[in-house]
């Protein structure tokens, strides 16, 4: 027998990290009443602290 299944996923959100810090290199986020400081490093990368 040949079943075929599909999973329907929701789509996960996606969000432009450079539309988050407004062409800048620097967004806070705010998680439970926590500041987190999301950085765009020069060589593109995404570094997320506290």
């Amino acid at each position: 027998m040949n079943f075929a299944t599909q999973s329907y996923a929701p789509a996960l959100p996606a969000h432009d990290a450079r539309t988050l810090t407004e062409g800048g290199s620097l967004a806070q986020i705010a998680l439970d009443g926590q500041i987190y400081t999301l950085r765009i490093t020069k060589a593109g990368k995404l570094i997320l602290t506290k």
